[in-house]
């Protein structure tokens, strides 16, 4: 179900259709209730910047206003990081993301403990990633993103590898496709216009 090109093939998955969609991700995006993103390398470009004991982050701009139009349509948005940060913490404050977890132990029992006290289950995930760190929860969501700076191996786990890299509009574009395939983006749109 990969469209990218230049992905490793997996044996779950189809390939692209024309159109440039994996065949069936449209249908399973329609189910998505949850958007999980890692943060470094997903939200970022990976880098970090730290001088004495300012540490600093560049997130883009677009990926912002598209997980708020996310959240504007009533879908819940979580960040999931094994790296403790101010900068994220501040972003996340920011935008307003439903759920930061920070945590240093594995992503598995983090969103395992999220989901159950949100009553989700992971088909209702779509998880976005980029190292191998983000390989259990990228098999387990319901839709499984990888970003095109993704390592090979969460390239072959995943259902679609973005266009963007991290850091660079990856999350936007997923965003966009979500509300897509819920018919939520003519709304998005709408509320701009006027």
């Amino acid at each position: 179900m990969r469209t990218n090109t230049q992905s490793p093939a997996s044996s779950r998955r189809q390939p692209a259709r024309s159109v440039g969609y994996p065949r069936g991700l449209a249908s399973s995006l329609r189910g998505v209730a949850l958007l999980l993103c890692d943060v470094d390398g997903v939200l970022t470009d990976g880098s970090i910047l730290i001088g004495g004991d300012i540490e600093l982050k560049s997130f883009h701009i677009q990926d912002g206003l598209g997980l708020a139009a996310l959240r504007k349509s009533g879908i819940r948005v979580g960040w999931i990081s094994n790296r403790p940060s101010a900068a994220t913490a501040r972003r996340a404050k920011e935008l307003k993301i439903d759920f930061l977890r920070q945590e240093k132990r594995g992503k598995v029992p983090v969103i395992e403990e999220l989901l159950a006290h949100q009553e989700l289950g992971w088909d209702q995930v779509c998880y976005v990633g980029d190292d191998i760190v983000d390989l259990g929860p990228l098999k387990r969501a319901g839709v499984g993103i990888a970003v095109a700076n993704a390592v090979p191996e969460v390239m072959a786990h995943a259902d679609y590898v973005t266009r963007a890299r991290g850091g660079n509009g990856a999350v936007r574009e997923v965003c966009e496709l979500i509300l897509k395939a819920q018919d939520l983006w003519q709304g998005i749109l709408t509320s701009y216009l006027s």
